[in-house]
């Protein structure tokens, strides 16, 4: 997986809009949903890795089966 940071432009002053901070901070929220997420729990990376990847699979499958009605 690629990780792409966006910086702020040093000209601006204020609240800006910055690319994928929406989609980013939704997924967030929607992965602290999970009750075992949103502590860190987890001291092994790779097991906080498979938790992380649970909940986005949880998260995933209700929306599909939600559309599928």
């Amino acid at each position: 997986m690629a990780l792409t940071v966006v910086k702020r432009s040093d000209d601006t002053s204020g609240f800006t809009v910055l690319p994928k901070r929406r989609q980013v901070e939704c997924t967030f929220a929607w992965l602290m949903r999970s009750r075992r997420l949103a502590r860190d729990y987890e001291t092994r990376t790779d097991s906080a890795e498979a938790m992380i990847l649970w909940s986005m699979t949880m998260v995933m499958s209700r929306r599909l089966a939600r559309r599928s009605h």
